[in-house]
């Protein structure tokens, strides 16, 4: 048995009331079987005030997770809040820990840090990893599922990037009990019978996408030629316009991010047939395109549009369908853990309600105990081959684990 409940406050300078009514909440919605734990999103004003570390050093389970931008559990949703999603059960097992820093290498500290919080537990009977590296300069986000896939092979991955409101969304960090690390990636391993399911939102309907193109070169996530042409050429050639495509100069800006690239990477060894979403960075100097995840020679993909109404009619549809996913032990949904990426976010500032996907995603899951956070990039399955699960890298997308 497996059983959740969200737990939210908004107070950031009274971290003795943060800690009263988080405890006050636990107490009344859910009672803590043997084995527990806890995922923990904020604000990043709570790490500065000290509400975080005063509220998880209290808890009687550890926490792990992420700041992020806004959130949502059943009783509420908000920017300037703290969640925790718990999860308790008599059957499944839970380890948490954190590698201080991946901002070097990735695959050695995270493996050192999954020995010492595995301790005495058989890496066979990992049945999830939820995950939560940071935002890091040049470590785009398919290098923490690649680590993953190395450290324990097969095993499904689920989890967010850290992210703050910073205008260029650096600044996140990866959270551990009370500790908060710009650098830090910190996990949660479930062992037993925990029989995660998984959803993705990622698109609007396929009459709204427009250009087409096949990378033709690149290097990991720098696509260097499209369809034959320097990438910035190809990029003006189909209307982007601005600083970074009149000039020779390297340029990042956040007008780029609102126009996802949806990639069949049909060339990787691991392809299985499901596109993912990626995002323009950087224009360099050489005139290459720097994405936030892989981009392999041979993929080809689309450039969509994407506006709040995709986004919220996308959102509660994908989630309405949790509706029909009951427990594969024959019971009701016993939670959702869910993810939506910051640009989804970003979509809804200039909107009347700039809470607008949370506000749809909280009444789609309405039957359910649940938690949304916004990411800095998804980690989620997308298929599963032979009892492993094919792991990925997201970006612009909604990805949720049904419990």
């Amino acid at each position: 048995m497996l059983r959740c409940a969200g737990l939210c406050t908004c107070e950031v300078d009274d971290v003795e009331l943060a800690l009263s009514q988080i405890q006050t909440q636990l107490s009344e919605k859910i009672e803590l079987l043997e084995n527990t734990v806890g995922v923990i999103v904020c604000h990043m004003e709570f790490v500065d005030s000290g509400a975080l570390r005063h509220v998880a050093e209290n808890l009687p389970f550890d926490v792990a997770g992420i700041t992020t931008t806004a959130q949502a559990v059943n009783d509420a949703l908000g920017e300037m809040m703290l969640s925790v999603f718990v999860m308790t059960s008599d059957t499944v097992r839970f380890k948490a820990g954190m590698a201080e820093s991946v901002a070097e290498d990735i695959e050695g500290p995270l493996r050192a840090a999954v020995d010492r919080a595995g301790e005495g537990e058989a890496s066979a009977e990992t049945g999830l990893v939820l995950a939560f590296p940071p935002m890091h300069p040049g470590k785009y986000g398919d290098l923490f599922a690649d680590a993953w896939g190395k450290i324990l092979p097969g095993v499904p991955v689920f989890g967010s990037l850290s992210v703050n409101d910073y205008p260029d969304l650096s600044g996140g960090k990866s959270i551990f009990r009370g500790e908060a690390l710009s650098a830090g990636h910190s996990f949660i391993l479930c062992y037993g019978d925990v029989n995660p399911r998984f959803l993705i939102a990622t698109r609007p309907s396929d009459d709204r996408v427009s250009h087409k193109g096949e990378i033709t070169r690149s290097t990991a996530n720098v696509v260097h030629e499209i369809n034959g042409r320097s990438a910035r050429e190809y990029l003006k050639g189909v209307g982007f316009t601005g600083v970074g495509f009149s000039t020779e100069e390297e340029t990042s800006s956040g007008s780029f991010w609102f126009i996802p690239f949806l990639v069949n990477q049909r060339c990787s060894s691991d392809y299985d047939g499901v596109p993912v979403v990626r995002g323009l960075d950087t224009i360099t100097k050489e005139g290459s395109a720097i994405f936030g995840g892989r981009m392999d020679e041979g993929a080809v993909f689309t450039l969509m549009s994407m506006t709040t109404e995709d986004v919220g009619n996308e959102t509660a549809t994908k989630l309405q369908s949790v509706r029909d996913m009951p427990s594969a032990r024959g019971g009701i949904v016993n939670g959702v853990l869910a993810f939506s990426c910051v640009v989804r976010h970003m979509i809804f500032m200039h909107k009347k309600n700039r809470l607008g996907e949370l506000d749809r995603a909280k009444e789609a899951l309405a039957d359910a105990p649940f938690m949304v956070g916004y990411a800095g990039g998804e980690l989620c399955p997308t298929s599963a081959k032979e009892g492993a699960h094919v792991n990925r890298y997201h970006e612009y997308s909604l990805v949720a684990l049904v419990l």
